[in-house]
Formats: structure tokens, C-alpha cells, sequence
């Protein structure tokens, strides 16, 4: 299984969860390495790529830090190492999606992608990589895809960006009430409030997704791992380590039941009182560990 990842991720001066954790979890993998994962170094997009799916305008602003006000939309302090982080960080989901319709399974250690909307970054989001590597693999010939997003938060982001695509589908269960949106069609948004319901509604929602929509080419699936009890933005009471590495389990086996190919990100996890770095490291070594042992 190839998964994604270029010291270019971390290349922001801004030193925050989103910015660092794809080294932290890198470092880790050669450290103790996770059988049939193998670390792969993608291209960064290119300025012309971001601007198919995100407005140019705003595009500008994150390459050239003016006007600083939309350059730092996401709530990064811009500095020139963004531009290159995110255009290898959305390259890595880009080409993890691409190597999924081939290969039937890949991943990325990007994060900072659900939240970005068209014409300005969100929520530590800059741009869309989800929205961008759904329309690269249809441009490449897939008739529809499937965005899985298991962040605590919401992906109102996706949803504004994805609302005229009918090839397009997002299925959201979230924790966190950020950035929410009203459902559509489309684009269905549930809400957990506690912790005893999580799995239950994925496996509800994952059965209902196979029942009323096409049949996907793709899944690209965002694997937050804030829904976590001890994380400081986005836990909820009753969801704990190993009901995520249930989690995992469940969405593989339900991809693989499918036979439908899956692409992941990283997604959310931040570090508080309750968890420190490697907690955090370990939480989202657990999406790494399911999807190696699908393969």
C-alpha cells in the first residue's frame, strides 16, 4: 500500500497540529514501520491544478501573502512555506486517489482539506484537497465518488463546493457542530451526540450510502481522529481508542465488501491535557494499520 508523504507538508513556519502531525506520523513509520505501507513522495500540484477547483483570486493570496487578510483565511500566520505545503500536501491526496483507482487501495498523511471553501481556507483548511482529488479522478475517467468524512467537525467546505457536481457525493458524520450545513441529496450530514452511537450511525449510514447512491468508483475517506474523548477540539465522552480502531475496521471491510477502492487522509487530531503527541500519533497509525491489513 503506497501511502503519500513529503517533508514539504511540515514546510509552514506555522508550528500547529495540522502543519506537523504528517512528519510526526512519517518519523514514526520509520521508526516502526507498519507492514505493507510503504512512504512514497508525491508532486505538489500545480498553481494551474488549485485553480480548477478554488478561485484564483484566492489562490494568489496563499502563494504571494496579499491580502494577507485571505492568505490567512485558513488561521495560519502566512509565511512563504505555506504555498509549498499545500500544494505538496494536496498533491499527496491527489496522487493517493489517483494510485487508489489502480491499485484499489492508498492514502496520505495530508490534513487540512474539508473546511476550505472555493474562495477562501477555513478552520485550518487552506484548500480542498478532498474536492480537488474527486475532480482529478473523474477528469481521469471515473463516473462517480464517494467523500467519506469522519472528522468530528463538519465538511460544510466539501458540501459548497460539490453542490452542482451530481457526480459528487459526500456522506458526513460528525461530533462537532462545526461548520455544519444543511444536508442534501447528495451531500448528508449526520450528527452524533454521544458516544455509545458512534459506531452504530456509521455502520447505519455506510449501509444506507451502498443502498441509494451509484455505484461509486471511489472512496475518498477523511479519517479524523478529533472525535477521540481526550482531544482537545472536537471529543466526545464514550469515544475511545479502541472504539476508533473499530471504526477503521468498519470502513475497510465495508470498502473492500464493496469492491470499491479507497483513498485516505489524515484529517483531524489535536493535542491537549488528555492527549500528547504520540497519543495523537497512535490515533492516526490506527487508520494506517486497518488499511495495511486490507490489502
Amino acid at each position: 500500500m503506497n501511502v503519500y508523504y513529503s517533508p514539504a507538508y511540515a514546510g509552514s513556519s506555522y508550528a500547529f497540529e495540522t502543519t506537523r502531525k504528517s512528519k510526526w506520523v512519517a518519523d514514526s513509520l520509520n521508526e516502526n514501520p507498519i507492514p505493507n505501507v510503504t512512504l512514497l513522495a508525491p508532486q505538489p500540484l500545480s498553481w494551474e491544478k488549485i485553480a480548477l477547483t478554488h478561485d484564483p483570486d484566492y489562490v494568489n493570496a496563499v502563494q504571494t501573502g496579499s491580502p494577507i487578510e485571505l492568505a490567512q483565511s485558513q488561521g495560519f500566520t502566512w509565511d512563504p512555506g505555506l504555498w509549498s505545503m499545500v500544494l505538496a500536501s494536496n498533491g499527496g491526496a491527489v496522487a493517493a486517489a489517483l494510485d487508489a483507482m489502480k491499485s484499489g487501495l492508498a492514502g496520505s498523511l495530508s490534513s487540512g482539506l474539508h473546511h476550505a471553501q472555493r474562495g477562501k481556507g477555513l478552520g485550518y483548511c487552506t484548500f480542498n484537497g478532498l474536492v480537488i482529488a474527486a475532480r482529478e479522478v473523474l477528469a481521469a475517467g471515473a463516473r462517480s465518488v464517494l467523500i467519506l468524512d469522519l472528522d468530528a467537525h463538519c465538511g460544510g467546505g466539501t458540501a459548497s463546493m460539490i453542490g452542482d457536481d451530481t457526480r459528487i457525493w459526500q456522506l458526513d458524520v460528525s461530533v462537532d457542530d462545526y461548520d455544519t450545513y444543511e444536508s442534501s441529496e447528495r451531500s448528508r450530514l449526520h450528527m452524533v451526540n454521544t458516544g455509545d452511537a458512534y459506531l452504530k450511525e456509521i455502520e447505519s449510514r455506510l449501509q444506507e450510502i451502498a443502498r441509494r447512491g451509484p455505484h461509486f468508483d471511489l472512496c475518498l475517506y477523511n479519517a479524523g481522529m478529533d472525535p477521540f474523548e481526550g482531544c482537545s477540539d472536537g471529543g466526545l465522552a464514550g469515544i475511545t481508542k479502541d472504539m476508533l480502531a473499530q471504526r477503521e475496521q468498519i470502513v475497510f471491510d465495508w470498502c473492500r465488501h464493496q469492491e470499491l477502492p479507497v483513498s485516505f487522509s489524515l484529517a483531524g487530531g489535536y493535542i491537549g491535557e488528555q492527549l500528547d503527541q504520540q497519543g495523537l500519533v497512535d490515533l492516526h497509525r490506527l487508520t494506517l494499520s486497518a488499511a495495511a491489513q486490507s490489502v
